[in-house]
């Protein structure tokens, strides 16, 4: 997962706007001030949530330190920190205590060559790759990956819902993708060594031009990332992908150790507990196209779920 990655996001995320009649924001908070998340009598040590430069890690961020300040740990937030080589560092340096991370890609930052796949996998392949002074705690079931989207139409019309539906109707579909999809293993030379599903035409798109294409015909099928608000907003299927042609990157909790506590590790894993992807997409279209202050989104989701 890469920064590159979630700046072509928020494009489609942008495109799914421009298809309701609203204007995209995201989260504003100061990178470089954190932010109390407020909270009951301490019962542990202060701790800070660091976030990456994209809305879903700082509502993330959020959720992770509204949830810790309702168990009684003093928790604020610094947003917008940038990379992973910038938080990891801030890890490092101990300017913050918890980010919010994705298994699969952490994993395949610190080690390259792994060949993990399946979630369970993925997650002990992670922790055995972690340096010495950072934890994660228990992974939850949502994931922001790569996945392949069609329209509601289209899923009906074809009966889709799963990537290996498409190789009978590949004659007729077009996908829309970023350029360096058609060349890459996570892209169209998995789609026909792992499904046997060759496009009859690939349209190299970014951002707001992958939804477009979608919703004018031109293409039948698109990559888009798993919690990208264009899919809830303009109602695509994502297609089940059996195989793991895109891995798993389920998003996890990391810790610097010295931080971790029952208190810490309870809440957080009770966080992770009720996170799955539909949840987490719809957090991010509150904040991307709803216009809503991460803070207030974190916070009403886990008071309703009543973890906060």
């Amino acid at each position: 997962m890469t920064r590159t990655r979630f700046a072509g996001r928020a494009l489609v995320a942008m495109a799914a706007v421009a298809a309701l009649g609203l204007s995209a924001c995201g989260a504003t908070s100061n990178p470089t001030s954190p932010a109390s998340s407020g909270g009951s009598v301490a019962t542990s040590s202060a701790v800070v949530v660091g976030a990456a430069d994209f809305s879903e890690s700082q509502v993330l961020a959020e959720i992770y330190a509204a949830a810790l300040s309702a168990k009684g740990v003093p928790a604020t937030t610094r947003p917008n920190i940038g990379s992973r080589e910038i938080y990891l560092k801030a890890l490092t340096d101990k300017s913050v205590d918890i980010v919010p991370e994705y298994t699969g890609s952490l994993l395949s930052y610190l080690k390259k060559d792994s060949t993990a796949k399946a979630s369970d996998e993925v997650y002990a392949a992670l922790k055995a790759a972690l340096p010495a002074d950072l934890q994660v705690l228990a992974k939850s079931a949502a994931e922001d990956k790569n996945s392949i989207v069609v329209t509601k139409d289209t899923a009906a019309k074809w009966s889709l819902t799963q990537i290996g539906d498409l190789v009978a109707h590949q004659a007729e579909v077009a996908v829309a993708a970023p350029p360096e999809f058609q060349s890459r293993q996570q892209g169209l030379v998995g789609l026909k060594s792992d499904y046997g599903f060759e496009p009859k035409d690939f349209r190299p798109l970014k951002g707001k031009a992958i939804v477009d294409a979608l919703l004018n015909g031109q293409a039948q099928a698109a990559n888009i990332f798993s919690t990208d608000p264009s899919i809830s907003a303009n109602g695509f299927v994502t297609l089940a992908d059996p195989k793991l042609l895109f891995g798993s990157d389920n998003v996890v909790p990391l810790v610097r150790k010295d931080k971790v506590t029952d208190t810490v590790s309870k809440a957080l894993d009770a966080v992770s507990a009720k996170l799955d992807t539909a949840t987490l997409t719809d957090l991010v279209k509150q904040v991307d196209v709803d216009k809503k202050d991460a803070k207030v989104v974190a916070k009403e989701w886990l008071t309703k779920l009543g973890l906060a």
